[in-house]
């Protein structure tokens, strides 16, 4: 059997956080949470899980707020997936986020977070992945 995809949320409400992995555990993905940009650049950057996504709120405790994070992400994956979710920053993604990312304005339904992640993780599928995809059709 595959291995659910894992999500990395950067998320320090409680709240969010249980909304988040219930949404992303509910459509098949499996989910680590940190509560700081600086844990989680450390857990990707370690490369022991392969994380397969990075959904950041903007405004985290700690250095680094979510758009820094999403860069430094960017810098050891350029292809690695990002959706932002913010409830104050979103006039600021055209200039502070990572190209091909998404950005979810809080609040936003379950539904818009999972499609989200689904259309980040289908686009940058492995090309021998799509290959074999659009070979079957």
């Amino acid at each position: 059997m595959d291995e659910l995809p894992i999500v990395l949320l950067v998320e320090d409400e409680a709240l969010l956080q249980e909304f988040v992995r219930d949404a992303l555990r509910d459509a098949g993905y499996d989910l680590t949470i940190s509560a700081s940009a600086e844990e989680a650049l450390t857990l990707i950057g370690s490369g022991v899980v392969k994380y397969r996504a990075l959904v950041t709120d903007i405004h985290i405790h700690g250095e680094m707020n979510g758009w820094e994070l999403a860069r430094r992400v960017r810098e050891i994956d350029p292809a690695f997936p990002v959706i932002y979710m913010t409830g104050a920053a979103g006039d600021h993604w055209a200039s502070q986020g990572v190209p091909e990312s998404i950005l979810l304005l809080k609040p936003f339904a379950p539904a818009q977070l999972v499609t989200a992640v689904s259309q980040l993780l289908n686009a940058t599928a492995p090309a021998a992945a799509r290959k074999i995809t659009e070979t079957e059709q």
